[in-house]
């Protein structure tokens, strides 16, 4: 597929450019800016686009005591992950406003307007916008938690074991290791001038409004720069903070391994991790059952052969990623085989659906999964959790 414009930098969106004393304003001139880069290729729905890739900010909900030494007694800072948006923490920010948290919602450099965004940006720039995000959520709330999904949760890590004001840390498939590839991946850089297409691992249709489907090489090497320093500091800091952590044995994006090490290394006994797996305790047979949830992913009668990176954040009923959503992941069919990408995109319904492995593949034709069939009971354990909270 040839390079379009949203394969070049927009030039507005590979630095945080926040910064600003409210988050209310940090939250307008976001919004502004991903108007402005979306406005040159979308040719409808713009205000849909900008609300879903914008960060966001919510109150408690009713009922729930005021903090002693702020406005609230509780806030949660939520960063998305890599090539994603805010639109992927909307339900936890429902969940956790529900539940009494002042939330704020961030989105990193980069995502939610462009791919070309991703050819410029530095994983520093990431940990910028979580530390301003911290700094503003502890100007209202007394004790501030962390909830990140992916790149969002190693920034979590990365923020939260150094910080003292985190009282407590959500994380949700956090990239703490993934391919040793990535380390190369700028390579490319002393000829890509003259061949553009060098600097992409994938060039794909990016059919979605709230996620690039198109992904540069320069994302994959922050990535892994990123993955390192998370690494680093889960090593050199082991607070007494406790940490929910949700992921998939099942993950083709990030090494499962590592973080069922992590939460093993973590001292904290009100520590928890939900496991969704195909093989019950195969993969975490050494951690401690009472701080353990197996959740079988294989639903059959749902045509779901396993959970999968993607699945972890959105319930079924998800009006763009749900069981019966506007967009179906198939670009994973794109270069390779356009018949089961048609079938894939046009009939969705009749297609299984799981992670992109290879033993997947050869099931069937299979989309990948955007929702958690099981994101009820999830909720269920982390109000559980919360209410063992201090």
């Amino acid at each position: 597929m040839r390079l379009e414009a949203r394969h070049q930098a927009s030039g507005l969106n590979s630095q945080f450019g926040g910064g600003q004393p409210l988050f209310a304003d940090y939250v307008a001139r976001t919004r502004e800016m991903i108007a402005q880069v979306r406005s040159r290729t979308a040719a409808a729905g713009l205000e849909k686009i900008v609300d879903g890739n914008a960060p966001f900010e919510l109150k408690p909900a009713t009922g729930y005591p005021p903090g002693q030494n702020r406005t609230y007694k509780r806030g949660v800072l939520l960063a998305h992950g890599l090539t994603d948006s805010p639109y992927f923490m909307r339900s936890l920010a429902a969940f956790f406003q529900e539940c009494g948290f002042r939330v704020m919602a961030l989105l990193l450099p980069g995502n939610g307007t462009q791919p070309g965004d991703l050819l410029e940006v530095s994983w520093r720039e990431w940990v910028k916008t979580v530390s301003y995000g911290a700094d503003r959520l502890a100007e209202e709330a007394d004790d501030i938690y962390l909830a990140g999904f992916s790149a969002g949760g190693a920034l979590s890590i990365c923020h939260g074991l150094r910080d003292s004001r985190v009282k407590g840390l959500f994380l949700f498939s956090p990239a703490l290791r993934i391919s040793p590839q990535a380390k190369w991946a700028n390579m490319h850089k002393p000829y890509s001038w003259m061949i553009p297409s060098a600097m992409w691992v994938n060039i794909k249709p990016d059919l979605d409004i709230y996620k690039y489907e198109s992904f540069p090489k320069n994302a994959a090497a922050q990535m892994y720069a990123l993955t390192q320093e998370a690494s680093k500091q889960s090593l050199l800091h082991k607070p007494d903070i406790p940490i929910f952590t949700v992921a998939s044995a099942d993950d083709a994006t990030v090494d499962t391994s590592a973080i069922i090490d992590f939460m093993m290394r973590m001292p904290h006994p009100s520590n928890r991790l939900v496991l969704y797996t195909t093989d019950g305790e195969k993969h975490a047979r050494d951690f401690p059952q009472d701080k353990l949830e197996l959740v079988n992913s294989c639903l059959p009668e749902q045509r779901i052969l396993s959970s999968a990176h993607t699945a972890l954040l959105l319930p079924p009923e998800d009006a763009h990623y749900g069981e019966k959503g506007e967009y179906s992941n198939c670009a994973h069919y794109y270069t390779g085989n356009m018949e089961k990408y048609a079938a894939c995109i046009n009939h969705p319904e009749q297609v299984l659906q799981g992670e992109i492995t290879e033993a997947n593949l050869k099931t069937g034709t299979m989309r990948r999964l955007m929702y958690n069939p099981n994101f009820a009971a999830l909720r269920i354990s982390m109000k559980q959790f919360i209410d063992g909270l201090p």
